[in-house]
């Protein structure tokens, strides 16, 4: 095998260990902890990650997002419920990130919403970075505090929990 080759192999290795040390995933990290596809996963990377303890999902927001052409057609802002709903993704790909088996099928469901607030509009050109903390964890059950910030202005907060449970487990109660 030649030099070249034999660099190219260890290359993904070198990035997967540097992406771990600097705590980021990037969207087929993402994709590989959480089921969201698009056009409803809405979180680009995840950075700054301290276990399931804190961490910083990355939405670069575009004009090509299916919710702008009808929210709203002469003024896009993004809906508050899908910033809220990037929070509990972030959050949720610290928790299934932090377990064991982080690949595993695991899926997040929203309990609670509380104290959310709306600061400022978020708008096609803006970076959301989605900035979340662990307040405490119950078995399954994690409660997390988000604030999204757009130029380190909060635009959007909340205060929500959710469960995370077995995909293998709800199929077969549903």
């Amino acid at each position: 095998m030649s030099d070249a080759e034999t660099k190219n192999q260890a290359a993904p290795a070198q990035d997967a260990a540097a992406k771990e040390a600097l705590g980021t995933l990037d969207v087929m990290d993402i994709m590989s902890r959480i089921p969201h596809r698009y056009p409803f996963l809405l979180i680009d990377k995840v950075v700054d990650i301290n276990g399931a303890d804190s961490g910083v999902g990355i939405k670069n927001v575009t004009i090509n997002e299916p919710f702008f052409q009808g929210h709203f057609p002469d003024r896009p802002v993004m809906p508050g419920v899908l910033i809220i709903e990037a929070m509990a993704q972030t959050a949720g790909v610290l928790v299934v990130n932090a377990m064991k088996d982080p690949t595993a099928n695991k899926i997040v469901y929203f309990m609670t919403i509380d104290d959310c607030r709306f600061r400022r509009p978020v708008v096609p050109g803006d970076r959301l970075e989605i900035h979340v903390t662990k307040v405490r964890n119950r078995g399954p059950v994690w409660r997390y505090n988000g604030q999204a910030k757009v130029d380190g202005v909060t635009v959007a907060e909340a205060t929500y929990s959710a469960m995370i449970v077995e995909e293998s487990a709800q199929q077969a109660a549903g």
